[in-house]
């Protein structure tokens, strides 16, 4: 069996896309360029070429784009460096924050359900609340950055309770390994993989704190310009969504294939996930509102958003 240390340096040995990877290119037309993470439905879909098969009728093409977390992604949605993606929660409240030209196209409830918060196997923490005064790592403005918050809420702290460790996935798994941070908030398929190790204990999951949902992102102007475009995208992801929740054996073969990830922990991942892509909800939207007014409060956005401001209304089909 792996150990603490063994796990996490496999962790931290696995390909991550730079902020903004060479795949990210000026628009052209005829082109959609899509933004996936190592896991879910966007890599089940690029696998399968449904996307593809669903725009060829429209002319239009599909150029993949890969990143290791949500903020680089939408850095580069931002910059016109991709024109569709898919996040957790936090990235496009930071996103929009900034002035990001963004859109909300869609919303997979309870998509982000498989992440937790992990010890190492020693530590003397027990509960939540015995996170006061330690050092915590979490990728900043992800949904792990979300989770912290809320775990600590729930523990009855603040956020300047902890030492809050900014890292990406790869550097916090290697932290992790050396011993120089006390806890690590991370999601699949990083979480799936850590959860194996010999040396490694859950302190919580993410299903016990707190909703975490994730969302279909568009720019503003590629979803003004290129409506029916993006609508196909929705629906054929839609498609995906249903395959996924009928298939789940040939959904963890396809993500391991499709990201390197090792098929135990995929299947780990795949288990947990909820595959249901629908539109953005009252119910959806008032959760993100939340989630972007917590971040305000604690002065890491510099000022209020109104997520509605971003939500996009696919225009009326013909019939």
């Amino acid at each position: 069996m792996l150990d603490r240390r063994s796990l996490l340096a496999a962790l931290a040995a696995l390909p991550l896309a730079p902020a903004l990877v060479r795949g990210a290119r000026a628009a052209e037309p005829g082109v959609v360029r899509i933004g996936y993470q190592k896991n879910g439905i966007l890599v089940v879909a690029k696998q399968q070429g449904i996307i593809e098969k669903r725009l060829e009728p429209l002319g239009q093409s599909v150029r993949w784009v890969e990143f290791s977390f949500g903020p680089p992604l939408l850095e580069a949605l931002s910059l016109d460096g991709i024109d569709f993606g898919q996040t957790g929660d936090a990235p496009p409240i930071f996103a929009q924050a900034a002035r990001a030209n963004l859109v909300y196209a869609a919303a997979q409830e309870a998509g982000g359900s498989g992440a937790g918060i992990l010890l190492p196997k020693a530590s003397a923490i027990q509960s939540l609340a015995e996170l006061k005064g330690k050092r915590v790592a979490f990728a900043k403005a992800s949904s792990a950055h979300n989770l912290t918050i809320a775990a600590l809420e729930k523990a009855g702290l603040s956020y300047a309770d902890i030492t809050p460790v900014t890292l990406a996935p790869a550097d916090a798994a290697a932290a992790f390994a050396r011993g120089s941070i006390d806890a690590w908030t991370i999601w699949d398929p990083y979480f799936a993989i850590a959860e194996q190790g010999e040396g490694v204990r859950v302190l919580a999951r993410a299903s016990d704190i707190t909703p975490q949902n994730n969302y279909f992102l568009a720019s503003r102007p590629f979803a003004e310009t290129r409506a029916p475009v993006l609508q196909a995208v929705i629906d054929a992801l839609g498609d995906v969504a249903a395959w996924c929740t009928q298939n789940r054996g040939a959904v963890a073969d396809l993500l391991s294939q499709g990201t390197g990830v090792p098929l135990a922990a995929t299947r780990r991942a795949v288990d947990r996930t909820d595959y249901v892509i629908g539109p953005m909800n009252d119910r959806v939207a008032a959760e993100q509102q939340r989630i972007a007014d917590r971040f305000h409060a604690l002065k890491l956005i510099p000022k209020p958003i109104r997520i509605a401001d971003a939500v996009w209304t696919a225009p009326a089909r013909n019939g």
